[in-house]
């Protein structure tokens, strides 16, 4: 069965290569274009757009200095969110605090070095580690079928 693409039941078109070329290449948005438009209050230029953001930035009057404002740093007061409250919000993991004990975690080393950081987990590779690496699931199944 073919699916009706227009009103008229038009199931196919048949284009020369340069008319389907330039069709396709109209779908291409232009380099660094945001693809999500947001309107009304949301959007870019709109004055109340700082009193609803979480970052309170946008265009509009700034709001007066809080409590919560003082106590950060200029740096933190110009970004969103920092990657330890994204993944928090977004996947509910909380890497600030320890699983075991529940204190706060401190990044102590930050290691970027290929053959260092291949060295240490093939170290820990051998090790009876608990928690150390995720447990490993099958993927889910509906009814007897694999879900892609």
């Amino acid at each position: 069965m073919l699916a009706n693409f227009y009103r008229d039941g038009t199931t196919h078109v048949i284009f020369e290569p340069l008319d389907f070329i330039a069709r396709l290449a109209a779908l291409v948005p232009p380099p660094r274009l945001n693809l999500t438009r947001f309107h009304g209050v949301f959007a870019p230029n709109s004055p109340y757009r700082v009193r609803i953001t979480p970052a309170r930035r946008g265009r509009g009057t700034k709001p007066t200095k809080s409590a919560q404002t003082e106590d950060r740093t200029p740096a933190e007061q110009r970004s969103a969110m920092r990657w330890a409250q994204r993944l928090k919000r977004v996947f509910k993991v909380d890497v600030e605090t320890c699983p075991n004990c529940g204190g706060t975690v401190k990044v102590i080393a930050s290691i970027e070095d290929p053959p260092v950081i291949e060295r240490i987990l093939k170290h820990l590779a051998g090790k009876d580690l608990p928690g150390l690496w995720p447990e490993s699931r099958a993927p889910p199944v509906e009814q007897g079928r694999l879900l892609h």
